[in-house]
């Protein structure tokens, strides 16, 4: 598989969010804000990313019947390093997200992909493979979170420089200033109606690209 396809896959075709379905309870807990779902998804991301590259370099030496226990306690070593992490170096951060960086362990994406493809492939491959996936669910929860925070208090990525660091200040913008907003938005019914309609919305693009194919496809089939 080229790295093109990977790279498609983890932040389109086979997103975690939008298109497994999966992970869904730190996505619609953590995405009142574009922030939180910004740091939930790079610490997701991380793990992800490292536990592919670790089960890959193992993938020969570990026999198939013990494989998921040693496979969830390298990914349960990760996610206590990037927990402490976050504890020292954003604790801002930390106390917001609290519970579920800890149930990172039993994101199903995480597993999912060590077994689906870091124990078949390389680990150049699974390295790749593991940062789309993140990056994609990262994109997926900093839409809902923009969203959710756009419509409930006009703001995106608010309080960046407190949760995250310094270096995220520039991103914290005032879109619609002395704006009320709607409160529903920001609590948990709304996330489940973020991701309802975003999930249409992809679902409608992907319908439109795959009609466009075909319509391409067309000509090329007559003239052959």
């Amino acid at each position: 598989m080229s790295y093109a396809r990977i790279a498609r896959d983890g932040l389109w075709g086979n997103n975690v969010v939008f298109a497994q379905m999966l992970a869904l309870c730190p996505t619609l807990a953590v995405t009142s804000s574009a922030t939180n779902g910004l740091g939930m998804g790079l610490a997701t991301t991380a793990v992800l990313t490292a536990s592919n590259v670790l089960i890959s370099s193992i993938r020969h030496l570990v026999s198939a019947e013990v494989r998921i226990p040693v496979y969830i306690a390298f990914i349960a070593t990760l996610v206590t390093l990037v927990d402490m992490g976050l504890n020292a170096w954003v604790h801002e951060l930390y106390k917001v997200l609290g519970l579920f960086i800890a149930l990172i362990v039993v994101n199903c994406a995480i597993l999912g992909r060590a077994e689906a493809f870091a124990s078949k492939n390389g680990m150049a491959a699974s390295a790749v493979d593991g940062l789309m996936m993140g990056l994609g669910f990262t994109a997926a929860l900093v839409v809902i979170g923009g969203v959710r925070e756009l419509l409930g208090s006009g703001t995106l990525f608010a309080n960046a420089h407190l949760l995250l660091g310094p270096a995220f200040a520039f991103l914290e913008t005032t879109v619609i200033p002395q704006y009320k907003g709607y409160l529903l938005m920001i609590l948990p019914p709304g996330g489940f109606l973020a991701v309802g309609f975003l999930l249409a919305g992809k679902r409608l693009i992907d319908k439109k690209l795959a009609e466009r194919e075909t319509v391409a496809a067309v000509p090329q089939a007559t003239a052959g």
